[in-house]
């Protein structure tokens, strides 16, 4: 997939036909009540970012979002503003060549009917059709964490990208949420989220984030919204991705945009400063803080799948 390009008139149009206003909630911008059989992960074998005439050099951009109870301001948030302007700055600021973006929300693996959904890599204003058509569960178990890893196992096992396999470059894969993530997978939860039958009983956190590091840049976006939990929050995104995090404000998430962009660019070699200077005053402090934490080193390998 991956055919066609974006355009604003395209984004104002599709704000326009589903009434995606500045007053709209979560519930009105999200009407699905199930998981769309299109976008479970149970029924696709595998989601491709092919080169086309249109994009001759794609990039695949995973962005995955937590879709729990405490979490659909973000949703909000992604639909109104900071998918269009993410889409915007790539397009505009040129990270990567070609971007094609997959959308997926995330649960929790442990208790939610639909812990998981995939949209398409796209590349035209079927980004955003997709996402409005993600289901906010709103559930999560209360159980500590989240499941940021299954989109990481998503990407290692059911994505091809020529980006990878022709010219053996990574894309790039973004989770977003405000929780730790759980420590390991279990070959029952893989069973029933992706229907794929594993040999091993148990997969760690960190080797699910290894295994998609192979072919993606990998990081995790941490909104800060709970000051008494931040350091077992932290302590957690360490010991599993290293320092592939940052760290956002939930009064902040208006600048997811500029965030995502300038990750990218520093992982393609653009001075910090320089990457932090493209914007106005208040994104700069915003993003400049949110990235402290990163640092690039490519950590531990794990050899499995």
């Amino acid at each position: 997939m991956g055919r066609g390009s974006y355009t604003a008139s395209d984004w104002s149009k599709l704000k326009n036909s589903r009434n995606i206003t500045s007053n709209a909630s979560a519930s009105q911008i999200f009407q699905k009540h199930s998981v769309d059989e299109r976008f479970d992960p149970r029924f696709v074998n595998v989601r491709e970012s092919c080169d086309s005439e249109d994009s001759p050099e794609a990039t695949p951009v995973m962005i995955g979002f937590d879709v729990t109870g405490s979490m659909g301001y973000l949703a909000e948030e992604l639909a109104k503003n900071s998918l269009n302007a993410t889409v915007t700055n790539l397009l505009e600021k040129q990270p990567v060549t070609n971007p094609h973006i997959l959308c997926a929300a995330i649960g929790d693996s442990k208790s939610d009917m639909g812990p998981l959904q995939v949209t398409q890599f796209e590349a035209d204003i079927r980004i955003a059709e997709q996402l409005l058509d993600l289901w906010l569960e709103g559930r999560g178990g209360g159980n500590g964490g989240e499941s940021y890893h299954l989109l990481w196992y998503f990407a290692a096992k059911h994505t091809r990208t020529d980006c990878f396999e022709k010219r053996g470059k990574k894309g790039f894969l973004f989770t977003i949420g405000d929780e730790p993530c759980h420590m390991e997978l279990t070959k029952d939860e893989i069973k029933r989220v992706f229907d794929d039958d594993v040999e091993q009983e148990v997969y760690s956190s960190q080797e699910l984030f290894e295994a998609a590091s192979e072919k993606y840049e990998v990081f995790h976006i941490f909104l800060d919204k709970y000051p008494q939990r931040t350091r077992d929050v932290l302590a957690n995104l360490d010991k599993i991705l290293g320092h592939r995090y940052a760290v956002l404000k939930p009064d902040d998430v208006e600048y997811i945009p500029q965030l995502i962009t300038t990750i990218m660019q520093m992982v393609n070699g653009m001075d910090k400063n320089k990457a932090l200077d493209q914007w106005d005053e208040a994104a700069k402090a915003v993003v400049s803080q949110a990235i402290a934490a990163i640092d690039l080193k490519p950590g531990k390998k794990f050899l499995f799948f």
